[in-house]
């Protein structure tokens, strides 16, 4: 590993463990040269997921998209952005065990986000489903609030 300091090749583990719910390990090291501590983690790194879209077409799963429909459906809600970014981290892994040969339905991603959104946030939930179910009146807005459990 080379040293983010000083960029020499030697360096010694000072800790290890388990991080990310065990997907990970962090590990504290300790350059032999300037003796500066930097922390590493390792990753098992996963097959290349795709997106079956409902027209067949296939493109590359792309996180910053994921990322970026949560964050809008979440906008001005008191959701830190630590927690946005723990749920795509688990849509993440959902998607991953359910893959078939690499590939993943685009209808179960939108349907992992809006469990996960209808457990985190009433309004971001029925944000993120109007534009997924794509509502086309009030009506629809109206049946959705209905179906969610009283808070």
């Amino acid at each position: 590993m080379r040293c983010p300091f000083c960029a020499h090749m030697e360096d010694r583990v000072v800790d290890s463990r388990l991080a990310q719910e065990g997907r990970a390990v962090r590990r504290r090291r300790e350059c032999l040269a300037c003796r500066e501590r930097y922390t590493t983690y390792e990753y098992i790194e996963r097959i290349d997921l795709v997106v079956v879209k409902n027209d067949l077409r296939r493109e590359p799963y792309n996180r910053n998209k994921l990322v970026t429909g949560i964050r809008v459906a979440c906008s001005k809600r008191p959701i830190a952005e630590s927690r946005i970014e723990a749920l795509v981290t688990e849509i993440e892994n959902e998607l991953y065990e359910r893959a078939r040969g690499g590939e993943v339905s685009s209808k179960i991603v939108g349907e992992l986000v809006m469990e996960k959104l209808r457990d985190l946030d009433d309004v971001a939930y029925v944000r993120f489903a109007s534009v997924y179910r794509k509502f086309q009146d009030r009506r629809e807005f109206v049946e959705e609030l209905k179906r969610l459990p009283e808070s």
